[in-house]
């Protein structure tokens, strides 16, 4: 299954009524993408893509390789056609300076790339977090960004995670023109690495 039609910007935007890790993917239009659940108190990382938030047909789920998320690889699969779609792999070393995903395909080839714009965002928020009452404003003027590219350098997509003091919102822009599958592997990916991104900024 592939996710078609997309108009861009995607908005990602966590819930805050819920004790769980849920947020909608929605267009530039405001219709739904997806809504993306982490399932609560699960060692491994288990997330399920529904279709919107009535939840009333899963597409796709990720699911980590390992509890600890160092070094961790999390497999796509799509649950309509019954197989796998690709995964994301964190690259735990560089993730202390710089935020660094690979994404691979269902045949486990390295498509696309997710680094980090600008390492510093994340060393400044976390001395400014520490700060009483300064540290609870991290999220209006410290907000990472990250961009896509292939094995060439070439830049497809960036992400950015948006001003906001309790809701996490983040958005995706699309560059260039990239294949449906391709992208819907990329858009996933994303997603995934929102949930374990997200606290930052």
């Amino acid at each position: 299954m592939v996710l078609k039609n997309l108009n861009y910007p995607l908005d990602f935007k966590f819930k805050i009524t819920t004790l769980s890790s849920d947020f909608n993917i929605t267009d530039k239009n405001g219709n739904y993408v997806a809504y993306v659940r982490q399932k609560m108190f699960k060692l491994k990382e288990d997330v399920i893509v529904f279709n919107d938030e009535s939840k009333s047909e899963e597409l796709f789920r990720i699911k980590a390789d390992r509890w600890l998320d160092f070094n961790a690889s999390y497999a796509i699969n799509d649950l309509v056609n019954e197989k796998s779609y690709g995964r994301l792999a964190r690259k735990g070393m560089r993730s202390f300076w710089k935020s660094h995903y690979e994404i691979l395909d269902e045949k486990d080839e390295l498509k696309f790339l997710i680094s980090e714009d600008n390492a510093w965002v994340k060393i400044f928020d976390g001395m400014v977090s520490e700060i009483p009452i300064v540290g609870m404003f991290t999220g209006y003027f410290l907000n990472p960004s990250y961009t896509v590219k292939d094995p060439k350098g070439n830049e497809y997509f960036k992400l950015r995670k948006m001003p906001s003091l309790v809701g996490r919102r983040f958005q995706l822009d699309r560059l260039k023109d990239i294949d449906d599958e391709d992208e819907s592997l990329v858009v996933l990916s994303f997603l995934m690495m929102v949930l374990l991104e997200r606290t930052r900024g």
